[in-house]
């Protein structure tokens, strides 16, 4: 037994040594040749390599990083705020910036609540899912704790909304208006790029609180 491993150990390190110095490659056997030109077959248009001016590798730097131009709106702000909107406004480019009226219609939405604690909103959730209704959070913080399935513009909407889920089991659900219409400016920015995020903090102040959201 001892001679056949021994035996065994030779052959093996033949074998070895056969494949490890390409005497097999003319059957398609043996290591990957590391010595030239094996490598240069292997770089890929090698002549369109170039070492690049340090202020030329900068430029391109600061072109891949910089962020594609948005378009922000935030309001309505009524004639109260508008004044010291436009003061703080007042530095920025001219076509960077406008204030247009605009209306921000109500909500109507059938509503579940008010529930005597978040347990109770929780429980409400399950019995839903349950029957395949879906809900939604409120953005109305008076109306917490409590469940929105869904809204509509108008009232009629919302009532024609009750009538298709009592179909499918609400018994409890009412419609009430989430939020009323709001007539106002709005102020949009076209093209914030690179140059002009910098300075949206500085309008923290002049928003007063309202949010700049992506254009609709």
């Amino acid at each position: 037994m001892l001679r056949l491993t021994v035996l065994l150990l030779l052959l093996a390190n033949a074998a070895y040594y056969v494949w490890a110095e390409g005497l097999l490659l003319q059957w398609g056997l043996g290591p990957l040749p590391q010595a030239e030109p094996h490598r240069l077959n292997q770089q890929i248009r090698p002549g369109d390599l170039r070492v690049l001016p340090r202020d030329e590798a900068r430029r391109l730097e600061a072109s891949v990083a910089a962020r594609p131009a948005e378009c922000l709106q935030a309001g309505p702000f009524d004639d109260t705020a508008v004044a010291p909107l436009r003061q703080a406004l007042a530095a920025w480019p001219a076509a960077s910036w406008t204030l247009e009226p605009m209306a921000d219609p109500g909500r109507w939405i059938v509503y579940m609540g008010q529930y005597p604690d978040a347990q109770s909103v929780e429980r409400k959730k399950g019995q839903l899912r349950q029957i395949g209704v879906a809900f939604e959070a409120l953005t109305n913080p008076d109306l917490e704790p409590g469940l929105s399935l869904g809204g509509a513009p108008t009232q009629e909407g919302a009532n024609q909304q009750l009538e298709r889920l009592a179909m499918r089991g609400v018994r409890t659900a009412r419609v009430v208006q989430e939020r009323p219409e709001v007539r106002g400016q709005r102020l949009t920015f076209p093209s914030v790029d690179d140059a002009l995020r910098p300075r949206l903090d500085d309008l923290r102040a002049a928003l007063n609180g309202k949010p700049l959201r992506p254009c609709r």
